[in-house]
């Protein structure tokens, strides 16, 4: 199974979050990190990096996430 790999900018983890149907504190707990991390995340004052990428890697692929942010759309269909 190959994973893929998604850059976490801050639409794709509030995105991501939603399709999961969780608030901030559940996505917090369930990436064993805090509330106010994942609010910074998704308001793009940080960025998740090492441990929390593969993590949301691995949430996102076992969930069936997909997300195509206008980029990739315009890329896609040029």
């Amino acid at each position: 199974m190959t994973q893929k790999k998604y850059v976490w900018d801050k639409q794709r983890i509030r995105a991501l979050r939603q399709h999961l149907g969780l608030t901030q504190s559940c996505m917090a707990s369930e990436l064993g990190t805090r509330q106010q991390t994942i609010s910074e995340w998704e308001i793009g004052m940080y960025e998740p990096r090492g441990t929390a990428v593969t993590l949301l890697n691995i949430v996102a692929e076992r969930s069936g996430f997909e997300y195509k942010s206008t980029t990739e759309n315009k890329i896609s269909h040029s």
